[in-house]
């Protein structure tokens, strides 16, 4: 037997060896570098329905009182009511609002008291302040209302 074809048999199995070795590296490279699978995503805080966002409005104190109010001068020909302005949510520092009004609401119009942006996450109310142009927060409006004059129907 020859030199070469004693080396044959065995370099063909380093060879080989070398390969599996070489491809098996490979795989182990691959699971490596397969970017993780994405993370579940985060849950978000539900959205609330315009209609929660409406009666989140009416449950407000100085709602109510208003609504009492406007019965009572009004002797029933006038009520206090939540309407929407519009339809499309407004955006204040990445959050969206519905835009919404409380109204004496008569028989013939609706008359605005105040406008209000209530967050679709429920986590926050915002007074959109005409006289000022500025949005207020709750408690900032509850500490100037007493200037908030209210005239119902007679």
């Amino acid at each position: 037997m020859s030199t070469r074809a004693a080396f044959s048999p065995t370099l063909r199995l380093t060879v080989a060896a070398l390969a599996l070795c070489c491809a098996v590296a490979g795989c182990k490279r691959a699971e490596r570098e397969t970017p993780p699978a994405p993370a579940a995503p985060v849950a978000q805080a539900p959205v609330h329905t315009k209609e929660d966002a409406m009666a989140s409005l009416l449950a407000l104190p100085e709602l109510q009182a208003w609504s009492q109010q406007i019965e009572l001068r009004s002797k029933g020909k006038a009520h206090g009511a939540v309407i929407e302005d519009d339809p499309v949510p407004r955006e204040v520092n990445g959050k969206k609002y519905y835009q919404l009004s409380f109204v004496e609401n008569r028989a013939d119009d609706a008359r605005r008291r105040e406008s209000f942006l209530v967050a679709q996450d429920g986590s926050e109310i915002l007074v959109d302040d005409t006289e000022s142009d500025k949005l207020l927060s709750l408690q900032e409006w509850r500490r100037t209302i007493e200037r908030v004059d209210i005239k119902s129907a007679n």
